[in-house]
């Protein structure tokens, strides 16, 4: 399930961490990719302080939409090195570039923006990129790996790092893990990054040979030089990464994440034509959006649950100003029957709370 310890034996292993590089480079329009990390919330934070060894700074903004739970891991990170963390903002479910360069200083080194973000909007990422940048600051874009099949790549806006979840590309949910979160970044930092590089060569007798390239964690040098304590690599899960990505190719990726996306406006328009419900959010979006609920929406999400269906993630979990609140996600599994049974709950469900 991890990297290999005798690398010279395990040649396939390194052949598919090599390809797995190579896919999430090519995915993410970037040029070196580590052999992958956790997740994506410690990817963030492996990010945030990597932008702190390249600019020698001590400050990291975070937009405000993305995801809670990887800015909590990203304190949690933070607790020994006591960066300066900062939360910038948002209106209207997306971070502004005008609020986005109040928010950094001259300390900042990083601005980690989340497109599609937590609440399913697709941020102005050249725009928050060229205001972390006059800002002598670094920009992180977490992304949905299945959505870079139709969005522009942040290696084409110019984002400098670049981190996600490859749990949707490959990985079953399994209850919450294991995942396995990737990074990626321009060659310039490529000495930072975290964890390991699987890089190929040729052995004595002159045949391509794939070889650990680079190792900067505490195992192999010297404890101050190494760029993060975590040991291991998610292989296991790139491998799935890795044949999912081969087998889908670019086509079926993007067939993937339209017929996401398709059905998700559709499903949208069809709620807000429901009685008392709306739209949280006027934005763009690909596949996820919040809805507003004209009943609880603890006990409305517990009585789809009843049926069979489980209708959202509860957002005033997270912000407290949309406790009314829902955020649906929609993907290729849910088929047109699927959400017809969802509006109906919907329909069926509110009335029968706001009649009791």
């Amino acid at each position: 399930a991890y990297t290999p310890y005798q690398p010279e034996v395990s040649q396939g292993t390194l052949q598919y961490t090599y390809e797995y590089q190579s896919l999430i480079c090519a995915l993410t329009g970037m040029d070196v990719s580590n052999a992958s990390l956790y997740d994506a919330s410690t990817a963030v934070a492996e990010a945030a302080f990597m932008a702190m060894r390249v600019t020698g700074r001590r400050e990291v903004v975070v937009a405000g939409t993305v995801h809670p739970e990887y800015v909590e891991v990203l304190r949690t990170y933070g607790r020994g090195p006591e960066p300066g963390i900062r939360v910038a903002p948002t209106k209207d479910g997306r971070l502004s570039p005008d609020v986005a360069a109040g928010a950094m200083g001259a300390e900042t080194a990083c601005l980690i923006v989340q497109s599609p973000n937590f609440l399913g909007l697709i941020e102005e990422m050249p725009a928050l990129v060229e205001a972390a940048h006059a800002a002598g600051a670094l920009l992180v874009a977490v992304v949905d790996p299945v959505s870079l099949a139709v969005l522009t790549p942040p290696g084409s806006y110019g984002a400098d790092i670049v981190v996600g979840d490859g749990q949707a590309i490959g990985n079953m949910p399994a209850f919450g893990g294991p995942h396995v979160g990737f990074l990626a970044c321009r060659s310039a930092h490529f000495r930072q990054l975290p964890g390991r590089i699987v890089g190929a060569t040729m052995d004595a007798r002159g045949e391509r040979a794939y070889t650990l390239t680079l190792q900067t964690r505490e195992q192999h040098i010297r404890r101050e030089r190494a760029t993060s304590n975590i040991c291991t690599n998610q292989a296991l899960c790139a491998l799935a990464v890795t044949v999912y990505l081969s087998l889908a190719g670019a086509d079926g990726l993007r067939a993937v994440c339209e017929v996401s996306a398709d059905r998700a406006h559709d499903l949208a328009r069809r709620i807000a034509g429901l009685p008392g419900f709306s739209l949280v959010h006027e934005g763009p979006f690909l596949n996820e959006f919040a809805v507003r609920s004209p009943v609880e929406v603890p006990r409305l999400l517990a009585a789809l649950e009843a049926r069979g269906i489980l209708g959202g993630v509860p957002l005033g979990r997270f912000y407290p100003d949309l406790a009314d609140a829902f955020l649906v996600a929609v993907t290729e599994v849910n088929d047109p029957a699927a959400l017809d049974a969802f509006i109906e709950g919907l329909r069926a469900e509110a009335a029968a709370i706001a009649d009791r």
